[in-house]
């Protein structure tokens, strides 16, 4: 609660509060302090002896009384004094808070020497921290009422502080207090006891305690119920809406506040609270963001040095690895490094040193109000309730103006061009020093040369033409075919890029953003792109062995190798129903060939399924296994002759694998639980030619099958970079 302690404190002596007022500006004053800053104004000037005459008060006249205090932009000083005509000579004091007070008028001349008796005068107050001037009734300083509530909170601050209870009598150096009296309600030393306070008397009757069952008593004892300034033997029972203040009964009857709209004193109690501890949820937040903020500051602290650390050893390097010319100049490069950093540490570390005090102001204002609104007293809290408001809504707003954006970056955007020639070092300079490049524009997609083929889409973009900005580099985002979240799919320097391994029959967006060293920029425009309905594939000759040999537009393959070799489908699978055939056009001295699915990195110098990364069945003239990760199972009686049929049906909504020769299911289900993105694959040597069928379906997840033809797809551009889902 330290930080709160500038809220209990009077701008103008400095101290705690001592019986403070509240001032119809919202402000707090000491009653003693209050006094001793009146200013004596000619009745002639005053707006109340305007309004007796029936002269109009304008806005002057008040700007006139807003001219009575000696308010300085330079110092946010303030000042009193005695009349208009002229300033005080003697010098002013100082409290701690920075408001100035001047010293009391000098004692009156002799009767020789005064000078006539002044015009009669009013007295008129200025607040200290809003220079706002006010003028007093006849009431005077009775007429502002006591702020009991700020009272309560100084004395539950400074029980909670201090280490003992002193004594209220001593006049120099308070000694510890030995007794309470619980019906004068002071604490005594023992000398100040038997000298004010004797057992003889009526003060034989009173109770004496110890001074910390005192302390507990006095705050426990019920608060003073606060009276109307306007009506001292009445309490408050009211609101009046219109005022903004509580008014008792009397007020209402006979008072100013007879015509105006009132409310129930608790109702706007509980109301006031509600709205204050909603404003302070959201300066909590603030003030939460703020210290995060703070740690962020010392971290960009931290971060700086390593960075100018990690700078100066990279320039150094460069400048040692050049001829001696380049050390008449490194000493001046290094003394610009360290200018920035030094630069950067002031900038950053003003920062945090303005964020602390306006945390610190924050938190104690918040501290306070939570005080505040622990008190029971209704009419004391609706007294400053809406001034607290205002001023945790404004301290909220001081928060979101850019308050909590770091003014300076981490990084030094220092780039050494070592590139010209030794007889221009004396000319080598940064060549970007202070000002960061500019974030990319967003890229533009073209279209012409975006396509999809089967579950494969080509995207292609360019900067806009006129962009001069440098990029590093595309982020390629894709949803996941069913308007789902984006995700990151390639990140690199092409302008183009083929996604494969996409479902079929699915719409995806895409979209593209650049990125450099400033940032990332913009996303391009979204483009919607169809995968093609059914699937077909031909077999790929960049992932096949190289002993393989293809004909037939890639539809039929052999091998020129004694060996098994292994060749892939060009298409994937990861999702629905799908079936295919394979033909055995040649088939001399009974080979075994192997059907099956595989990953894209399976082993292409061995029989398909000798690593965990294939799933097939080999198959000889008279009987047949299924083999995965070099395991043997299922042998079941019927093999392949020329002509015969081989059919792999993948089923990845069950996630099951199974085989058929000539359209009869050769034996169980040979595999399951396949999950991921499969290829169609076939291993094979010189005896053996299969070649692929155009038949070809897929079965989605609705289970409602399409049988189709495979068509021919479109080429696409010969590509740098693949990347896959």
């Amino acid at each position: 609660m330290e930080e709160m302690e500038e809220e209990l404190k009077c701008p103008v002596c400095g101290s705690f509060y001592r019986e403070p007022i509240i001032l119809p500006c919202s402000h707090n004053l000491c009653q003693a302090c209050a006094r001793n800053i009146l200013v004596q104004t000619p009745d002639s000037e005053s707006p109340q002896s305007r309004r007796a005459s029936g002269s109009a008060v304008s806005d002057y006249d008040y700007l006139d009384l807003d001219k009575m205090s000696l308010y300085s932009e330079a110092d946010s000083g303030y000042g009193s004094y005695g009349g208009f005509a002229s300033a005080p000579t003697t010098p002013c004091q100082k409290s701690p808070n920075g408001v100035r007070v001047f010293p009391p008028a000098a004692p009156p001349p002799p009767a020789a020497l005064a000078p006539p008796p002044p015009p009669p005068r009013n007295a008129c107050l200025t607040c200290p921290q809003c220079h706002r001037s006010l003028v007093l009734d006849e009431r005077g300083l009775r007429g502002f009422p006591r702020n009991r509530l700020l009272e309560g909170v100084i004395d539950r601050y400074q029980q909670g502080r201090a280490a003992a209870l002193r004594c209220q009598l001593c006049e120099k150096a308070p000694k510890e207090a030995a007794v309470m009296c619980e019906q004068c309600d002071v604490f005594y030393c023992e000398p100040c006891r038997l000298r004010c306070h004797p057992p003889r008397g009526p003060l034989a009757k009173h109770r004496l305690v110890p001074p910390a069952q005192g302390r507990v008593s006095r705050r426990l004892s019920p608060r003073k119920i606060s009276t109307c300034t306007d009506h001292e033997l009445e309490n408050h029972s009211m609101y009046c809406v219109q005022c903004k203040s509580p008014v008792c009964y009397q007020c209402l009857e006979e008072g100013k506040h007879s015509s105006h709209e009132v409310k129930a004193l608790g109702a706007m109690w509980k109301l006031h609270k509600s709205q204050l501890s909603q404003a302070l949820n959201g300066l909590s937040d603030r003030a939460k963001e703020a210290k995060e903020f703070l740690v962020q500051l010392r971290n960009m602290v931290q971060q700086i040095q390593e960075n100018s650390v990690e700078f100066e050893a990279c320039l150094v390097a460069q400048c040692d690895a050049l001829i001696d010319a380049l050390n008449r100049r490194k000493a001046q490069l290094l003394s610009r490094v360290n200018k920035e950093h030094e630069h950067k540490l002031k900038v950053v570390r003003d920062q945090i040193s303005h964020c602390t005090v306006k945390l610190r102001q924050t938190t104690g204002l918040m501290e306070y109000c939570l005080e505040v609104i622990k008190e029971n007293d209704p009419s004391g809290f609706l007294q400053i309730s809406d001034a607290l408001i205002r001023r945790v809504h404004l301290t909220e707003d001081q928060w979101g103006k850019g308050t909590l954006t770091p003014r300076m970056t981490t990084d030094f955007d220092l780039n050494l061009d070592n590139g010209p020639l030794l007889q221009s070092i004396h000319q080598l300079d940064f060549v970007q020093m202070k000002v960061s490049s500019p974030v990319p524009a967003p890229p533009i997609l073209q279209l012409e040369e975006c396509c999809t083929h089967n579950n494969s889409a080509t995207l292609s973009w360019k900067q806009p033409p006129l962009s001069t900005v440098q990029v590093e580099g595309y982020i390629l985002e894709l949803d996941d075919g069913n308007g789902g979240q984006f995700r990151e799919v390639y990140v690199g320097k092409e302008t183009m890029c083929t996604v494969d391994g996409l479902h079929f029959n699915s719409t995806y967006s895409a979209r593209v953003k650049a990125f450099n060293k400033t940032g990332v920029s913009p996303y391009s425009k979204t483009l919607v792109l169809q995968t093609s309905e059914v699937a077909w594939f031909s077999f790929d000759p960049a992932s096949a062995h190289a002993d393989i040999i293809f004909s037939n537009d890639n539809l039929t393959v052999t091998c020129n190798s004694y060996d098994d070799r292994v060749v892939l489908g060009k298409t994937g699978f990861s999702k629905g129903l799908h079936y295919w055939e394979l033909s055995i056009d040649r088939y001399d001295n009974h080979p075994d060939p192997a059907f099956g699915v595989a990953r894209i990195d399976v082993l292409k110098d061995a029989m398909l399924g000798k690593d965990d990364k294939a799933w097939a069945m080999y198959v000889d003239n008279n009987r047949s296994w299924f083999m995965h990760n070099n395991s043997h199972t299922n042998r079941t009686e019927g093999g392949i002759t020329k002509g015969a049929t081989v059919g792999v049906l993948l089923d990845l909504t069950r996630r099951t694998l199974t085989f058929s020769i000539n359209e009869d299911q050769q034996g169980p289900v040979a595999f399951e639980n396949l999950e991921g993105l499969f290829f169609p694959a076939v291993s094979l040597n010189r005896n053996v030619q299969v070649r692929a069928l155009a038949v070809l379906w897929e079965q989605r997840l609705d289970h409602s099958s399409q049988p189709c033809v495979r068509a021919r797809g479109q080429t696409l551009p010969l590509l740098s970079r693949r990347c896959s889902v």
